[in-house]
């Protein structure tokens, strides 16, 4: 069957592989959309060190179940659309024991440790399948990513009484941004992009404010009274923009740290310690795969809004050259497998 691999940094191609074996626990899903994450442009780049080559990219996926293993369940049915988890977890590390599998410390994430899913077909554990009766593939394939950044928002433990600032609006973020929204949250969306910022507004941003158009350190000690923020979400993945995150959140205040830095980045640890910040990390999705769907299901947001363009299976290589070409406008690219 065919499938896209990264050869090395910025060549990808069409190649054959073996169809998937169906182990007895074992879902067989065919693919109909995968949606590009970041990490898979870092890898085309060369700037994802948890990459090796060649490596087949893609986790954000949707498809229909056309097979399954003897052991799973009769609630998983032929014809199904799914949604699924691309991460494994070990069961045995620190983080499994205590039931964080999603920091598991010897994950494998589909296209980044193990190869992927830009291909016709995945075998995968019944237990990483989700499945809706009521979503579109289109839908299922916003589920993984906006489950990440919903995830980083359960982290910060984000209340109705908090407000938020939000730097980055793509698609992690707007998962933050969408969570903290349902919490009752204040928010304050920050990007260089008006379109993403537009975005925001309609899926629940307070505030608004265009980095490069606006001083965002004056324009959140006005909204803030001069406090800071509660809760400072980074799902940039710029070391600017996590040091501007520990200047406005407030004393006592949390940092939530979903973006991936290319750079090491320098931070004033006196201001950690003399505002008594909690600092999280958040990795993944925990728990929160059923919550997405069932917002989606609500029909509370036009979510399919955040795609910014669809390509044909053969056009791969084109999409990875147009985020390339336009990686401050681009939210969501998905790569059709299936018409």
């Amino acid at each position: 069957m065919k499938a896209f691999t990264f050869i090395e940094p910025g060549t990808i191609a069409k190649i054959n592989i073996n169809e998937p074996s169906v182990g007895q626990n074992d879902v067989l899903v065919e693919v109909h959309y995968i949606g590009l994450c970041g990490s898979d442009l870092a890898s085309y780049l060369g700037l994802m060190p948890m990459v090796t080559y060649p490596r087949i990219p893609g986790h954000e996926i949707s498809g229909k179940i056309i097979g399954k293993g003897d052991n799973v369940p009769n609630t998983y049915k032929i014809g199904d659309n799914v949604t699924v988890s691309p991460y494994t977890n070990c069961g045995i590390c620190p983080a499994c024991r205590i039931g964080r599998i999603n920091a598991c410390e010897f994950n494998q994430t589909f296209g980044v440790q193990r190869d992927g899913a830009l291909t016709e077909k995945i075998a995968v554990p019944y237990e990483k399948v989700f499945v809706s009766k009521t979503l579109t593939l289109k839908e299922l394939a916003l589920v993984e990513p906006l489950s990440v950044g919903y995830h980083g928002a359960n982290i910060g433990a984000v209340a109705e009484t908090d407000t938020v600032l939000l730097f980055g609006c793509g698609t992690i973020g707007m998962g933050a941004l969408l969570a903290s929204a349902r919490k009752g949250a204040t928010i304050i969306a920050v990007d260089i992009d008006d379109s993403k910022l537009a975005q925001a507004k309609k899926f629940g941003a307070t505030y608004t404010i265009n980095a490069l158009k606006e001083n965002v350190k004056t324009i959140v000690a006005k909204i803030t009274n001069n406090e800071g923020v509660n809760v400072a979400i980074e799902a940039a993945g710029i070391p600017e923009t996590l040091v501007m995150a520990l200047d406005l959140v407030s004393f006592a205040g949390r940092v939530v740290t979903i973006g991936y830095s290319k750079k090491d980045v320098s931070l004033n640890t006196q201001v950690i310690v003399r505002k008594e910040l909690r600092i999280f990390g958040s990795r993944n999705a925990l728990n929160v795969f059923h919550s997405v769907i069932k917002m989606f299901e609500r029909k509370e947001k036009s979510f399919t809004d955040i795609i910014t363009k669809i390509f044909p299976f053969d056009e791969t290589e084109k999409a990875f050259k147009f985020w390339v070409d336009n990686k401050g406008t681009v939210s969501k690219i998905l790569i059709s497998l299936k018409e």
